[in-house]
């Protein structure tokens, strides 16, 4: 189940409140700017899946979300528990970023841990297979993939050279709850 923890950047260790019904996380999310729903992947798919594989099988969302959206770009990262890089992967995503312009993500499998550093709080959003979250330009975040990967996600951009991650250098994201898998 889907679930968004929003926590003050001066208590990571309690909740200010934890939210499990769909409309209510894209509500408290669509507040910060954040677009946040639910849809259904074309074809099921396996973690470490190539991402040719991953695209031919979800050509039409892909589509549909790039005409939508204006996105040109398309990546995919596709994990298993058996990946020999997963823990340098998980590293490289745990860090505080940030991107130069909007990213969807679109979980096609599995689960993980996608917060978001806004002002004084920070969104921790469990993200489940079918989940889609667009998140603004700059947004300082960090995604959780748990020490053993299982999960596969589609990442869409408007330009090829936003996906290079700017890093904050902040510590934040060690100081809060990680993705238990």
């Amino acid at each position: 189940m889907s679930s968004l923890s929003v926590y003050h950047v001066s208590s990571p260790e309690m909740p200010n409140k934890v939210l499990t019904h769909l409309e209510d996380i894209a509500a408290t999310l669509a507040e910060q700017g954040v677009h946040f729903d639910r849809w259904q992947a074309c074809a099921p798919i396996r973690p470490g899946a190539s991402q040719e594989e991953v695209i031919d099988a979800n050509r039409e969302q892909i589509d549909h979300l790039m005409t939508e959206g204006g996105y040109i770009a398309v990546d995919v990262i596709s994990l298993d528990r058996d990946h020999p890089q997963k823990a340098e992967l998980r590293a490289r995503f745990l860090d505080e970023h940030h991107y130069g312009e909007d990213e969807v993500r679109f979980l096609l499998a599995g689960r993980g841990l996608f917060s978001l550093h806004m002002g004084d709080y920070v969104y921790a959003v469990l993200c489940e297979k079918n989940d889609l979250i667009s998140v603004p330009a700059g947004t300082a975040h960090w995604f959780d993939m748990g020490e053993h990967p299982h999960f596969v996600a589609i990442r869409l951009f408007s330009n090829p050279e936003a996906l290079v991650m700017s890093y904050t250098g902040q510590d934040i994201a060690g100081r809060f709850p990680g993705f238990e898998d």
